[in-house]
C-alpha cells in the first residue's frame, strides 16, 4: 500500500517561492510517471506538472508554465516541485500522486499553499 506524503507548504507573499516535496513509503517511486495536483476551495482538483519515471520529461499547466519546475530524486524516493512567482491564485492544497494511469494511489493529505497578495 502506497503512502504519499506531499510537505513544504505555507504562507508566501505574491512573488515568492516555495519547494514542495513528495515522500512515498510502501512502494518504490521509480517506475511511474509523477505529477503533482492541486485543489482550491470549491473547485475541483486540478493537474499542475508531471514528470516521466527516469525524470527526462515533464509537462506543466498553462496557468504554472515558467514558474514552476518539477523534479524527482529517485535514490531518494521523492518528488519535488519549486514554485516561484507565486501568485494569489496558485492558494490550493497540493497533492502528489502517478499521473497518467487509470486510477491514482490513496491521496494523502496534501499540503497547504497560500498566497497573500
Amino acid at each position: 500500500q502506497v503512502q504519499l506524503a506531499a510537505s513544504g507548504g505555507g504562507l508566501v507573499q505574491a512573488g515568492g517561492s516555495l519547494r514542495l516535496s513528495c515522500a512515498a513509503s510502501g512502494r518504490t517511486l521509480r517506475s511511474y510517471d509523477m505529477g503533482w495536483f492541486r485543489q482550491a476551495p470549491g473547485k475541483e482538483r486540478e493537474f499542475v506538472a508531471g514528470i516521466g519515471w527516469g525524470g527526462g520529461s515533464s509537462t506543466y499547466a498553462d496557468p504554472v508554465k515558467g514558474r514552476f519546475t518539477i523534479s524527482r530524486d529517485n535514490a531518494k524516493n521523492t518528488m519535488y516541485l519549486q514554485m516561484n512567482s507565486l501568485k494569489p491564485e496558485d492558494t490550493a492544497v497540493y497533492y502528489c500522486n502517478r499521473q497518467g494511469y487509470s486510477d491514482y494511489w490513496s491521496w494523502g493529505q496534501g499540503t497547504q499553499v497560500t498566497v497573500s497578495s
